[in-house]
């Protein structure tokens, strides 16, 4: 038997059918098997009623498969057989739509038409959709509108105004509700929201907010340097915001440039070439910004670009003079005189107040100190005597100096040449002659030097300084000459060389001559000409002296030399009286104390004591170095026994000393321990010095005369070199 239930649910205790069979009293008893039996469904064994125990849910389970029979009581044995059959549970609008998220991201580009896709939500039915209406489901907008809009049926939610633009309102959220029923009353509904973001589209050109922008810069700023900064601003983000910078036009344009900075999309204004504040001060430039990225859809909505004016002003800073040239090369002659000028170097201050400029060489580039400059109108002049040969070019640096700021100028002096040098042999000539020589063979070639440096190149002329009988000499006109024999026939023992002088001229002006000697010796030669000896010892040879007579001429001449050293030691054995007998006499002659003491006061060295006692002074004693030329000599009168000062007691030695007849024929040193009042020049010893020799001032050498001239003149100036 099969039973089917639609359209209802069951309760508990709910009579649901009556199980077919034979109706006994009191012996039949109904059993119910199966599906949910005896937890779900129950059968009362008496009247075979089949209740639900519990509430039923058609999305858990929608059919129930169940058999029943009847049974006797007392032998339970079947009354009949089985029957099956089948409880099917309708299904009832109990379950609400529901969306498979909570919330939803969505983006779509800003300016969209009307109808722009955006997004499609669904949501979902546990009701049975093929019984009535229960699953069937509607979409509707609850929030968002009316910018956007949703399909009912496929949940498509799309834009429903055009021209949305982001930087008005970039972020939406749109409630989106699902109703089942088909969207009738009573129906069951769920909601989801859609965050909506419009995305970015270039439709903002970039604009600046100011029509003119003020900058200003020092004069003295580098090329490449920053002036100033200059922004537009643009809606949009991203690269649709990414923007460059350029110059139009402007007075500035070759002075300034603008380059931009992508990180921050500002214009950096730099500089483009050197400033000057005193040729013009103020510029102005129009500059121009423009995306880098353009969207053609929305060119109507352009020009996407700006202009705006920059005004530059210039600054003034204070700045080293300008010499009217980066270098300067003068020339000068080697022969001219100390004093001379070479040529004037010339700076001017730029600033709009000008001050004075004072010039001065830098001594580290002329440390010889050869030159010298005005230090107001920058003419430099020779110090010295200049040699070409020496050095052609001197390099100095020239300092221009404006109150605190300085220039350095380099300056190359090119010292031209003067024919100031005579011309001399090339090198050193090793010349002979054959004894067996016939007259007009060439014996020498020679040639010629010269260190002055001509302009058309050198041209010696050769001659010989006289007449010579035994060589003459033949210009070659190529700055060399042949040295010829006039005669043949030579002889080594009677002269075994000649000197030949040869003079050697050039063709510059003032013309320059020199005589160079040529030694030609005479040589022994085969017949072909070549040299088999010049020796002394092979003229002695030819002469008929052997070697053994050659040896004893030396031995003689030895034992002479012997005998006249030997002699001469002897003659120096004997003993003579010597000049000064004993230590004692001190009369004029120089006496050695070997301690320096400490001058006048130091008491220590000697007893001064003892040139104020006149009895210590013994008159008696007679000079030893000559031979008096009186029996009785001159007798020198005591001095006062009173306690006479030293100054008065030296001068009366030393007028007796004048006037002594005794006095030897020749200079005579006579020491007096008396200092005397010092000399004009004062001390000239270090100890007393100044610290530094930055504090002392020498122009009082210059007054003490031509003695100390040349001490003047090196103090002087050092000290004028430090002071530069």
């Amino acid at each position: 038997m099969k039973c089917s239930i639609r359209n209802f649910k069951l309760h508990p205790q709910r009579k649901l059918n009556r199980a077919p069979g034979p109706l006994k009293d009191g012996n039949v008893k109904y059993v119910l098997m199966g599906d949910g039996a005896g937890t779900v469904f129950e059968i009362d064994e008496n009247s075979g009623d089949i209740h639900a125990t519990r509430r039923l849910d058609r999305e858990e389970k929608a059919l129930y498969t169940l058999s029943a029979k009847a049974v006797n009581k007392t032998s339970g044995l079947d009354l009949e057989k089985a029957s099956e059959f089948i409880i099917k549970i309708h299904d009832i609008n109990d379950n609400e739509p529901k969306f498979a998220k909570d919330t939803y991201v969505a983006s779509v580009s800003e300016m969209s038409n009307v109808g722009a896709f955006v997004i499609r939500v669904t949501a979902t039915d546990a009701d049975d959709e093929a019984y009535g209406n229960s699953a069937k489901l509607v979409y509707s907008i609850l929030q968002g509108q009316p910018y956007f809009s949703v399909e009912p049926e496929t949940g498509v939610i799309r834009t429903a105004l055009p021209n949305m633009i982001r930087e008005n309102r970039e972020h939406y959220q749109v409630v989106i509700q699902a109703k089942d029923m088909a969207g009738q009353m009573g129906g069951l509904s769920g909601t989801t929201t859609v965050n909506i973001t419009l995305q970015d589209v270039n439709n903002s050109p970039p604009r600046f907010p100011h029509s003119t922008y003020h900058l200003s810069t020092p004069e003295s700023a580098g090329i490449g340097s920053s002036v100033g900064r200059i922004k537009a601003y643009d809606a949009d983000v991203g690269e649709n915001a990414e923007m460059w910078y350029s110059i139009l036009d402007g007075d500035g344009q070759d002075m300034f440039n603008i380059i931009t900075d992508s990180t921050s999309q500002e214009g950096v204004i730099t500089v483009k070439k050197q400033l000057d504040y005193e040729s013009k001060r103020l510029y102005s430039l129009r500059v121009q910004v423009t995306n880098t990225h353009i969207d053609r859809r929305f060119e109507q909505l352009g020009p996407f670009s700006d202009t705006a004016i920059v005004r530059i002003t210039v600054t003034d800073v204070d700045e080293p003079p300008v010499f009217s040239r980066t270098l300067y090369i003068f020339e000068v002659d080697e022969d001219t005189p100390a004093g001379s000028s070479v040529g004037t170097v010339s700076a001017r201050d730029p600033d709009t107040i000008n001050h004075l400029v004072k010039y001065t060489i830098d001594r580290h580039t002329d440390l010889e100190r050869l030159f010298n400059i005005d230090s107001n109108n920058g003419t430099i002049s020779t110090l010295q005597g200049l040699d070409r040969e020496t050095s052609k070019w001197h390099n100095i640096s020239v300092l221009a100096t404006e109150l605190s700021k300085f220039e350095l100028v380099p300056v190359f002096i090119k010292v031209r040449d003067v024919n100031d040098n005579a011309p001399e042999f090339a090198m050193y000539y090793e010349t002979f002659v054959c004894e067996n020589v016939k007259a007009g063979q060439l014996i020498q070639t020679i040639s010629a030097v010269d260190t002055d440096e001509p302009l058309v190149g050198h041209k010696f002329v050769f001659s010989l300084s006289s007449i010579n009988p035994n060589f003459t000499i033949f210009d070659n006109e190529d700055n060399t000459a042949r040295i010829l024999t006039r005669r043949g026939g030579f002889n080594r023992r009677e002269m075994n060389s000649y000197l030949l002088p040869v003079v050697i001229s050039d063709n510059d002006y003032p013309i320059q001559s020199s005589t160079s000697t040529l030694t030609v010796r005479v040589c022994a030669c085969d017949s072909r000409g070549n040299v088999q000896t010049c020796s002394t010892e092979a003229l002695l040879l030819s002469a008929g002296l052997s070697t053994g007579a050659l040896v004893a001429i030396l031995l003689c001449i030895l034992i002479l030399l012997m005998i006249v050293v030997l002699f001469a030691a002897l003659r120096r054995q004997k003993k003579k009286e010597p000049l000064i007998i004993s230590k004692e006499d001190v009369r004029d002659n120089v006496v050695s104390y070997n301690d320096e003491g400490g001058g006048e006061e130091d008491t220590q060295a000697f007893d001064i004591g003892t040139l104020r006692n006149p009895e210590v002074i013994d008159t008696n004693k007679l000079r030893r170095d000559i031979m008096p030329e009186m029996l009785f000599p001159f007798r020198r009168s005591s001095p006062l026994k009173d306690n006479t000062d030293v100054r008065d007691f030296i001068n009366g030695r030393l007028q007796e000393n004048d006037s002594d007849p005794t006095a030897p024929p020749y200079d005579s040193l006579a020491t007096y321990a008396y200092e005397g009042n010092g000399s004009l020049a004062e001390s000239l010893s270090s100890l007393e010095s100044a610290a530094t020799e930055g504090d002392q001032e020498f122009e009082y050498l210059s007054h003490w005369g031509p003695q100390f001239k040349k001490l003047a003149d090196m103090y002087i100036g050092q000290e004028s070199q430090r002071e530069t």
